[in-house]
């Protein structure tokens, strides 16, 4: 089957009239740079914030055309809201050029961030660089709280290298039911949803800013979650777009801050705990990942990347420290083969310490007020 090219989209999307009906939405710069992976086609449509709900038909004339072009599998097309300079009738942004997302100087008030139905806690699990072991640390926390008697689904918000797929062993794509409700997929009782479902493993996610969030939301907002005491979302490393759409429109009652324990990672850990500072999300504690490592063989323990450093850096700014975690064979093991420790060796040391900390944060949710905070179609 021959590929579909971005310039058959941008035709057939020509055909598509925008809000004024005097022109299309390609002319008027309302299409994002439009991505393709195995002939599926993923696009925005950049519209003013005040008008999204009216012109959702406007994406759904998008999809629709889009999906008559012969060889097209699929399409995942979202409305992306334009705040900035916004007016009822605000101009969409020009070809080429993302609408700006929410920065730290411009925080959405939080009287916006609408409660989720069915979902009780929601927090996030963060580090400030990536390779120390976060994505490994949320399913295990995950499994941990469940394995505490909670109803627990986990959120894998990195759109641009989801680990969740592999991580809890599941394949397939999710289901879609009436509304557009995505249903999400299952494995050893966790509720999951990601970007990884969606799309194959080796595609690489070219997207810009505004459309992450979009996708983001959506996959939040627009999955049957069913009622659930705690939903565990995968943030990215870093504090970029993905941490600010979820800190200043989700109504997030805490954060997780998983660092090793070298200066190195310390110091991207406590840009982290800054971010959140500054979107008065609350720290809930912090983990020490990768702490010590004790040879199977001789029971000798090493501290490879120093020991201690986030247990400090937790006591210097007041927060709770929630545990270290041992560098083990078993936890990277487990992990690659898509059967973490909590389920697979329940009663072992490493799982005990996932315990721990899971109910270590369950107690830091406790008395906590959560504070109250666009359509993805796929095939």
């Amino acid at each position: 089957m021959p590929e579909v090219t971005k310039e058959q989209v941008l035709d057939a999307l020509r055909k598509v009239r925008g809000p004024d009906l005097e022109s299309d939405i390609v002319a008027l710069g309302m299409v994002s740079d439009i991505f393709i992976a195995d002939n599926k086609i993923y696009f925005s449509i950049t519209v003013p914030a005040a008008r999204a709900k009216e012109l959702e038909p406007l994406r759904t004339a998008a999809e629709r055309t889009v999906k008559e072009i012969p060889g097209v599998k699929g399409a995942v097309v979202t409305l992306t809201a334009d705040r900035k300079g916004e007016s009822p009738s605000a101009t969409p942004a020009p070809q080429g050029r993302s609408a700006s997302g929410p920065t730290p100087q411009s925080p959405q008030p939080r009287s916006s961030k609408a409660g989720i139905p069915g979902l009780g806690a929601i927090i996030a699990v963060a580090s400030g660089k990536g390779g120390v072991g976060k994505s490994t640390t949320a399913v295990n926390l995950a499994l941990g709280l469940q394995e505490n008697g909670l109803r627990v689904g986990i959120l894998d918000a990195d759109i641009y290298g989801p680990s969740i797929p592999r991580l809890l062993k599941i394949s397939g794509r999710p289901r879609q039911v009436e509304n557009r409700i995505i249903v999400p997929m299952e494995n050893y009782g966790l509720k999951a949803m990601s970007m990884g479902f969606l799309v194959d493993e080796a595609t690489a996610m070219i997207w810009r800013g505004p459309m992450v969030q979009s996708a983001l939301l959506q996959m939040l907002r627009e999955v049957a979650w069913g009622d659930l005491d705690v939903l565990v979302v995968d943030m990215p490393p870093g504090t970029g777009d993905v941490q600010l759409t979820l800190a200043q429109q989700v109504p997030l009652a805490g954060a997780v801050v998983v660092s090793t324990p070298q200066d190195l990672a310390l110091i991207d850990a406590r840009k982290a705990i800054a971010m959140f500072g500054k979107v008065e999300v609350p720290i809930l504690g912090i983990i020490e990942n990768m702490s010590y490592f004790v040879a199977p063989d001789t029971g000798a323990r090493y501290d490879i990347f120093g020991h201690g450093g986030a247990q400090a850096e937790a006591e210097r700014i007041g927060v709770p420290f929630l545990g270290e975690v041992p560098l083990t064979m078993e936890i990277r093991e487990t992990s690659d083969a898509g059967t973490p420790v909590v389920v697979s060796d329940p009663g072992g040391t490493a799982a005990t310490v996932y315990l721990e900390i899971a109910a270590k944060t369950w107690d830091q949710l406790q008395g906590r007020t959560v504070r109250a905070a666009p359509a993805i179609v796929f095939e």
